[in-house]
């Protein structure tokens, strides 16, 4: 069995995983771990693969004891993690993630872990380093108000870039990868409430932020379809713009499909390819920036192809 997989990491912004009170100054490994979770799921659906909902009643393993992709590396019920997560200052000590800190990730193996898993697990961090966001508090918008743009929920999290991977993660191509997710021995999944959250579905514009410029507009709640004054009610929101619980009428909440990071400028999110797809969401961004050109706009399949070339850079 292999010894531990290193990354060697920088902070761009800071790092949310809080304590189970929402505090802060602590860090806790698993929030981090669950994200890791979640944008490998985004991988496995956008190679084809079906992946549970760990958290519904759906969740694996099924009755006959098989296993999504996803679960079979993360661990499920009556089934392990494969590999113990660690994340480490450069003293080799636990510690809370600032911007600009250096940290880095160790993933020790338990019990055999197959190369391609291996493989995506890279795919998976480096994704989140190029064009996404880790940990909590990812959903906050930025501002351009000068009296406001520094307020923590304003705030900027989960922005990391990849220092050093390590050179002997084998590679593989997308349809090598694609085989791999929809073999048959894995389990069956009805995916309908989150086939959305698909590579397939991704786009991501690196350079340019959404935000709230005035009292009266925000192009943030201009993309979604939410209204631009403040203390209004947003009424039914779309789905780009998510659901926001109501406990009254037992309505859970639901995430917004756009995200927006203002330094560095990022702005990334899903389409759920019927009544939003690429070109819709094109034509939003454009009303938000006038210069934007299509090619700025990355669609999830031609990061897979990028991210799977570079691989062995």
């Amino acid at each position: 069995m292999r010894s531990s997989v290193i990354y060697e990491l920088k902070a761009r912004s800071d790092l949310w995983t809080g304590d189970c009170r929402g505090k802060p100054d602590r860090l806790v490994t698993t929030g981090l771990l669950g994200s890791i979770r979640w944008w490998f799921e985004v991988v496995v659906r956008g190679l084809g693969g079906m992946v549970c909902d760990p958290s519904g009643p759906g969740s694996c393993p099924d009755d006959s004891g098989r296993r999504c992709p996803t679960c079979e590396f993360f661990g499920c019920t009556g089934w392990a993690r494969k590999f113990r997560f660690d994340v480490l200052d450069q003293h080799d000590m636990p510690q809370q993630i600032k911007k600009d800190n250096s940290f880095r990730f160790s993933f020790m193996p338990l019990r055999p872990i197959q190369p391609k898993e291996w493989a995506l697990l890279d795919l998976t961090l480096r994704l989140i380093a190029d064009y996404g966001a880790i940990g909590g508090k990812t959903v906050l918008k930025p501002s351009d108000e000068q009296n406001r743009q520094n307020e923590p929920h304003h705030k900027d999290y989960g922005l990391i870039q990849i220092e050093r991977r390590p050179s002997d993660i084998q590679s593989f191509s997308v349809q090598m990868l694609e085989d791999y997710a929809a073999r048959p021995c894995w389990r069956r999944v009805n995916q309908a409430g989150f086939a959305w959250a698909s590579l397939a579905n991704f786009w991501c514009v690196n350079g340019k932020y959404l935000a709230r410029q005035n009292e009266s507009f925000s192009s943030f709640n201009h993309l979604i379809g939410r209204p631009q004054p403040k203390r209004q009610s947003s009424g039914n929101d779309s789905w780009i713009a998510g659901r926001r619980p109501d406990r009254a009428h037992k309505v859970d909440a639901e995430s917004k499909k756009v995200f927006s990071f203002k330094d560095p400028a990022r702005t990334f999110g899903f389409v759920n390819g019927k009544d939003v797809t690429f070109d819709t969401m094109k034509t939003k961004l454009k009303c938000a920036w006038s210069d934007l050109a299509d090619h700025e706009v990355k669609e999830g399949k031609a990061i897979l192809k990028e991210l799977l070339s570079g691989a062995a850079s």
